[in-house]
């Protein structure tokens, strides 16, 4: 019963409906919808991170490592331009696209992070260091 009424859509109940109409819900949803799909999976030994980067080129992603959070920023800059026989142009395009994300993911053993990039589909791997459990320092009281 919750299932079937946390599926249905309750547009009656939807404030971007009454303040906003359509165009707010399609505006909002489509800048939610613009953001990179990602899964970030914790296995015994490593994380494994898969981002959708559909459309991009390898050396438009950048991957960086910093105070245990995985960044990821992609970004890139389309031209598209026709011209007719006389090379006058007839249209001209220009798209950009620049999207990052960041995870929070510590004690990784940074030499040993591996990336693939295949598909328009991100893969990183991560392994986990051992987290060095420094015993006990017992502190005597004068």
């Amino acid at each position: 019963m919750a299932n079937e009424l946390r599926n249905r859509d309750f547009n009656v109940f939807d404030p971007m409906n009454d303040f906003f109409g359509d165009f707010g819900k399609n505006f909002f949803n489509s800048v939610a919808g613009n953001q990179m799909k990602t899964d970030v999976i914790e296995n015994e030994d490593n994380y494994v991170v898969s981002s959708e980067l559909p459309g991009f080129k390898k050396d438009e992603i950048h991957l960086d490592y910093n105070n245990d959070t995985l960044s990821i920023h992609a970004t890139h800059d389309l031209s598209k331009e026709d011209t007719n026989k006389e090379g006058k142009v007839l249209r001209k395009e220009r798209t950009s696209s620049n999207i990052a994300r960041a995870f929070y993911l510590p004690d990784i053993d940074i030499d040993n992070v591996s990336a693939d990039y295949d598909g328009g589909i991100l893969k990183i791997t991560l392994p986990k260091q051992e987290v060095k459990n420094e015993e006990a320092h017992k502190i005597d009281i004068n």
